[in-house]
């Protein structure tokens, strides 16, 4: 037996046709995002921008010497507290004057035996292969 013979053997004409209509229905009506009443054509389009005067999150410093003394906007304590003061050169660790503010090393620069050389040689080789993709992509034929 087919499966066409099957349907028409459980289901008569007349309900077969009711269940497809309905799913037809459901499908149909199931994939808005919501019903739009008739006449609504049109939808109208909110105003952009912040409605009232704009809030201030935290107070800006100006006082120049707070500035210069202490790490303004370091104070996470909803009340009380007090920000950060910076400390002379001398008390700070050696260390944190050789961190490498710009961009990372080249790969030439790099250590092999560590696994930042091989992560970032990872990186790179994805990159050339996703921009030769991209290229052939155009190029492609269809058998």
């Amino acid at each position: 037996m087919s499966g066409l013979q099957t349907i028409n053997l459980l289901f008569s004409p007349s309900s077969l046709l009711k269940l497809v209509s309905k799913i037809t229905y459901t499908t149909s009506v199931r994939n808005y995002a919501k019903d739009v009443p008739m006449g609504m054509g049109k939808i109208k389009k909110k105003k952009g921008g912040p409605e009232g005067p704009r809030k201030i999150i935290f107070p800006v410093e100006k006082d120049p010497k707070k500035l210069i003394s202490f790490v303004c906007g370091s104070n996470i304590l909803k009340e009380g507290g007090q920000d950060v003061e910076i400390k002379p050169d001398s008390e700070y660790p050696d260390w944190l004057w050789t961190i490498r503010l710009g961009p990372p090393p080249p790969l030439e620069e790099m250590d092999p035996n560590t696994k930042q050389y091989w992560r970032r040689l990872r990186a790179m080789k994805i990159g050339d292969v996703n921009r030769l993709n991209s290229l052939r992509s155009w190029h492609k034929t269809t058998k």
